[in-house]
């Protein structure tokens, strides 16, 4: 995410920024919590996005951003103990556009919940595949409202087929991933963590 202001972070917040990074390169391959979802909130604590923790430490160490809450974890690099964010808030208030995410593979997993469109299947990233609801061959276009997640059993099954065709039905009719999309999905992210329930449901 880019927020403004974040070139005009001081030295010391940047040298503080750049031990933290070179902690979490070495520390991202044992598996750890930077990964974790950290829920965003504009300086008016309207949640505003959903990052990686990792992320969130650059934003905090650069000035960018303050905790609000915190998941318990530490980041320990030369002299310096983070503790993880669970929640942050801009210092600065950011205006928002109302407009649609980029299309992109992941934004579309992000909007289908890693679920198979046809099958109702959750799974990783990394075993879902993107599927043209009106096949490409057929004039479908890689549009918000004809790609929908799929598993790669269903997308072998539908082939060069229309879901009618292939006796398939879709969970639902896919849409563009709006300002709406993304604050129900933080909704049902928040709850599993307690501590963002009180920025979310209002």
């Amino acid at each position: 995410m880019l927020v403004r202001g974040e070139a005009e972070s001081s030295p010391t917040s940047r040298h503080a920024a750049g031990l933290f990074a070179s902690a979490a390169m070495q520390r991202d391959s044992n598996g750890n919590s930077l990964h974790a979802p950290v829920l965003v909130l504009n300086a008016s604590y309207e949640p505003i996005n959903v990052c990686a923790a990792r992320r969130a430490l650059v934003l905090v160490l650069k000035g960018v951003a303050m905790t609000e809450e915190e998941n318990g974890h530490f980041l320990h690099a030369a002299r310096l103990a983070v503790r993880v964010p669970s929640v942050i808030r801009l210092l600065e208030y950011r205006r928002i556009p109302h407009q649609s995410r980029a299309l992109s593979r992941k934004n579309i997993l992000l909007r289908d919940r890693n679920t198979c469109q046809y099958c109702a299947t959750v799974l990783p990233s990394g075993e879902l595949t993107l599927d043209h609801v009106i096949p490409r061959s057929r004039g479908g276009s890689s549009t918000w409202e004809n790609l929908v997640a799929c598993c790669h059993g269903c997308n072998r099954r539908k082939g060069n087929q229309t879901p009618i065709e292939a006796h398939m039905k879709l969970m639902r009719e896919p849409r563009a991933f709006n300002l709406h999309t993304s604050r129900h999905i933080m909704r049902l992210m928040g709850r599993s963590d307690d501590k963002w329930r009180k920025y979310l449901f209002y």
